[in-house]
């Protein structure tokens, strides 16, 4: 049997097959596990300390055994920046045989200017098919090399401190000459994560990124030095995603007002623990865009007039999510509720105070919302059986339902998503304390179109007990 099939053939297989099974499947023969190693499209190395102190680990090597990888992922914790060039020149003196590489993730210490230039610019022949990559890089923030990447798409990176105190003067040579410089980057997406207000090199950044779709700061003081603020416009023309997360109110608030001034093309924003009160209502009565999704959350800014300008200004909204909603009561929500009307197809309030401080807001506000197919009542611990059940008459097209850690619901709630939800289709009950395993097997026998459940791991070893009575082939269990 281990003869009968060519190289090639088995090869070709093995790519089709989800990594889960490579084990299993090596274990065959000599023969498959030499196939099934070269045959990975996925591979992550995990760089411990000690492997530095005799000699860098030898991962060019290594990566020649994998020459049809896709997706590589590499993370070195207490790494040096010294040791993190040398593990990046390594990395990229092997590329030249991965012809397949699109995606790279580089999680170690921050790398230096010139081991940059050296692994993107100079093996630059390397990286041409490469479209998404992570790294951590330091200030002063070099960007040049971006430049030898040119079907790059996706690009996440990470500041840190760096390990060093010496500045190389040949470092800010570099900055300032691409700096003056016009590129038009072929990036789409483009996330950075703990930006400080005294990194320069964003400017060029922001110019180059004419083409991009969605952007994502997390933890940012910042957008740049002083100097990029004013190139920040330029990246805004045809963005349509921008997610800003835990970033400090002033960026938050530049952002929005910007966001407000010359973005149009916004499709999708997401603000979570940043921003301000009038920020916020400016964006919402500026706006410019025609917003098909807008996710917050705001616990101490979001209010209802927050609320009720949104109900008059995005009419359009198919999406909303909000989290935490402590100083909205009720009555914004409603008038959102009555305004968005059948175009909402997906709502979530979770950890909403409102559902414990209004009783029968929940009702109210689902009667105006009958094309709902998503709701997400997650984390409200006082929503009881009799609201949730008054709410599910209104919402009679949802496929997708989650009720993580409502544990005042009991069994009578999954009855009544049996009467009333044929067309479910997922389903979250984790940490429902009151929902018992009896209950769950009930409303999976009842449930036809059901194909995703989320449930407690004691839950679900009662339900595999009972699996010779249910049908569970078609459920899938996270």
């Amino acid at each position: 049997m281990d003869t009968i099939l060519y190289d090639d053939v088995l090869r070709e297989i093995f790519l089709c097959l989800p990594s889960s099974l490579f084990p299993a499947v090596s274990s065959v023969s000599s023969r498959w596990h030499l196939l099934c190693r070269v045959s990975r499209t996925s591979l992550s190395l995990y760089i411990p300390p000690s492997s530095y102190t005799d000699n860098p680990p030898c991962v060019s090597d290594l990566l020649s055994l994998y020459p049809y990888l896709s997706s590589l992922f590499i993370f070195s914790s207490d790494s040096t920046t010294e040791e993190s060039n040398c593990l990046l020149r390594s990395v990229s003196s092997s590329c030249s045989t991965l012809l397949f590489l699109r995606c790279l993730h580089f999680l170690a210490a921050p790398v230096s200017p010139d081991a940059l230039e050296f692994s993107f610019t100079s093996n630059s022949a390397s990286f041409t098919q490469l479209n998404s990559l992570t790294i951590s890089l330091s200030t002063p923030l070099f960007l040049g090399w971006i430049r030898s990447l040119p079907s790059l798409k996706e690009l996440w990176i990470i500041m840190r401190s760096r390990d060093v105190v010496e500045f190389d003067s040949r470092e800010e040579d570099g900055l300032c000459e691409y700096e003056n410089s016009d590129s038009e980057l072929p990036l789409e997406s483009l996330c950075l994560s703990s930006l400080r207000s005294d990194v320069c090199g964003t400017g060029w950044l922001w110019r180059s990124c004419k083409k991009l779709q969605k952007l994502r700061l997390c933890n940012c003081d910042s957008i740049g030095d002083g100097g990029s603020f004013s190139s920040f416009g330029t990246c805004l023309q045809g963005l349509q995603d921008v997610e800003l997360r835990d970033c400090r109110t002033i960026v938050v608030d530049r952002v929005l007002l910007k966001l407000a001034q010359e973005c149009s093309s916004l499709v999708s924003l997401l603000v979570y623990d940043g921003g301000s009160e009038d920020g916020l209502l400016s964006f919402i009565e500026g706006r410019r865009c025609n917003l098909r999704k807008l996710h917050l959350r705001l616990p101490f800014h979001l209010r209802d007039n927050h609320l009720s300008a949104i109900s008059q200004n995005f009419r359009g909204l198919s999406s909303i999510r909000l989290q935490k909603c402590c100083l909205a009561i009720g009555d914004g929500l409603k008038t959102l509720g009555m305004a968005m009307g059948d175009e909402l197809a997906e709502l979530a309030l979770t950890e909403c105070d409102t559902v414990e401080s209004k009783p029968g807001m929940l009702t109210t506000l689902e009667q105006s919302l009958k094309g709902l197919k998503k709701l997400d009542l997650s984390y409200n611990g006082m929503l009881l059986d009799k609201e949730f059940t008054y709410v599910l008459i209104s919402c009679k097209n949802l496929t997708d339902l989650k009720l993580r850690d409502c544990w005042r619901l009991t069994g009578a709630a999954l009855v009544s998503i049996v009467e009333t939800c044929k067309n479910l289709e997922s389903l979250d009950i984790v940490d429902c304390a009151g929902i018992s395993a009896d209950a769950i097997q009930t409303l999976v026998l009842n449930s036809p179109r059901l194909t995703r459940l989320q449930v407690n791991e004691s839950k679900l070893s009662v339900l595999q007990e009972h699996g010779r009575r249910i049908d569970l082939s078609r459920l899938s269990f996270d």
